[in-house]
């Protein structure tokens, strides 16, 4: 079972670079996601209806908390274009104590301490 500031990646990918960086700024601004990192463009295939397709996408890797995680898995399918867009939650088993609390802070809706 994990605990509301448990730290949790997400990864997701978008169409293009304008709305991965829409959903980054409004996740981040929302308190949803500390931090959106933005890769560069890949090529993904996978099979959409019984069709191998081939797609680029712009890949996102969200840092939050267990807390936050249902409200910013909604925040992003809500944006995203693709009926079935991927959202991938994987919990952080470790880290550096520094980063991880500054995530935590980011994320909790209270200003970080002094």
């Amino acid at each position: 079972m994990s605990q509301q500031d448990d730290i949790v990646m997400v990864f997701s990918s978008a169409p293009d670079l304008l709305l991965a960086k829409r959903i980054a700024h409004i996740v981040v601004e929302d308190g949803l996601a500390a931090c959106v990192n933005l890769g560069a463009p890949m090529l993904s295939i996978y099979t959409w209806q019984g069709v191998v397709e081939g797609a680029e996408e712009v890949p996102m890797c969200f840092k939050t908390t267990a807390g936050k995680l249902d409200a910013l898995v909604e925040s992003i399918t809500r944006q995203h274009p693709y009926e079935v867009p991927e959202v991938v939650a994987v919990p952080a088993i470790g880290g550096a104590p520094a980063y991880l609390n500054w995530v935590r802070e980011q994320t909790s809706g209270t200003p970080p301490a002094a």
